[in-house]
């Protein structure tokens, strides 16, 4: 009889202590599900939060950049590209004409960098008296606006045109002017829509 106990005793502890296996073995699965999904929350949220205080979605509103770019194209804006430096010649800036949180935004390619002269005669570019070649073929400016006499530029003012310069409203005009770096919101810097242009700008 002591012998038949054992043999049935056997099968129920083998049955018991797998069960407290499996049960272990499902609590793992379940901490490894949960740190899984804990990771992907931390990485939406950091991507979150790097889109919202880093860069923002930015529409090209006005034809003043064509051919470059066209009216209706997305992009991501660079808000941070200016913290530690400041716009070089040839960046393409989005910026404001005001400190008004409701001001309209505009995109346009810095020309003129703070202490220089920029002068508008027979339809090309002058900085500091001497010819600005452009790496780019754009059309001669027609009209050379407040720049026919020369504009210099004090601290932190940029003078900025639009690649499309005969149809372009920029600091050849008094209702935009020279741009502060304080109104500056940041660079251009990829193209999100439409599907075919995707890709990092060029300046």
């Amino acid at each position: 009889m002591k012998n038949k106990f054992k043999l049935k005793e056997i099968p129920a502890r083998l049955k018991n202590r797998f069960g407290i296996l499996r049960k272990k073995i499902d609590e793992s699965k379940y901490r490894s599900v949960l740190v899984w999904i804990f990771q992907i929350a931390v990485v939406l949220v950091f991507a979150a939060m790097t889109s919202l205080f880093f860069f923002r979605t930015v529409t090209m509103q006005e034809s003043a950049m064509e051919p470059t770019y066209q009216v209706g194209q997305n992009f991501f804006l660079n808000r941070v590209a200016y913290t530690f430096g400041s716009p070089k010649r040839g960046d393409l800036i989005v910026f404001k004409t005001n400190a008004s949180d409701e001001a309209a935004l505009h995109i346009r390619r810095v020309i003129g960098l703070p202490g220089e002269t920029i002068q508008i005669k027979d339809g090309q570019i002058y900085i500091d008296g001497e010819l600005y070649k452009e790496s780019r073929d754009l059309d001669l400016i027609e009209n050379a606006g407040l720049a026919q006499d020369g504009v210099t530029l004090q601290s932190g003012e940029y003078f900025v045109l639009g690649d499309n310069r005969n149809n372009s409203e920029d600091s050849r005009y008094a209702d935009i002017g020279n741009v502060k770096k304080r109104y500056i919101v940041g660079k251009l810097w990829f193209v999100s829509s439409p599907l075919r242009e995707i890709g990092f700008v060029k300046d």
